[in-house]
């Protein structure tokens, strides 16, 4: 089976500095797996938080599946991400004591057709390091455009 759907949170880099990466799958109705397949989903908002030692995405935006009945689900829940016990600790140690936080970067089909959310423990940037990242950017571009010219 050729799955295409990678759908990338594009935000993410640019606001965050990420220290870890994790892959979680995540609870799913049927009609929500099926909008994912199609493509129509959106993770560019949304944020991981804790309740009750569970881990669930916020914001995750997946639209209504187009060729269901009344029996759709509602496009902006809760999902509950599923991880290993001893990763949702060190997750949850981590963000109550150091202030960080869990961010949805990839949402993709594996090779078993199971949807996937890939996670990033980040701290937020402040506004220097984002313009110092914007600097690096445009420095990379120029000095590219001056390797094209000589070869």
């Amino acid at each position: 089976m050729k799955n295409s759907i990678n759908i990338k949170n594009r935000k993410a880099k640019f606001n965050y500095e990420f220290l870890d990466k994790y892959t979680a799958g995540i609870k799913l109705a049927g009609t929500e797996i099926k909008a994912i397949r199609e493509g129509k989903a959106n993770i560019a908002e949304s944020f991981c938080e804790f309740n009750n030692h569970e881990l669930f995405v916020i914001n995750m935006h997946v639209e209504e599946y187009s060729h269901a009945t009344h029996f759709n689900h509602n496009p902006k829940s809760e999902r509950k991400l599923l991880l290993q016990k001893r990763e949702l600790r060190k997750l949850e140690k981590e963000v109550t004591n150091s202030g960080l936080t869990i961010i949805p970067l990839r949402l993709f089909i594996n090779d078993r057709g199971l949807a996937k959310l890939q996670i990033a423990l980040a701290k937020g940037k402040k506004l220097y390091d984002k313009r110092e990242t914007i600097k690096d950017r445009e420095s990379k571009r120029r000095l590219d455009r001056i390797q094209k010219e000589y070869k």
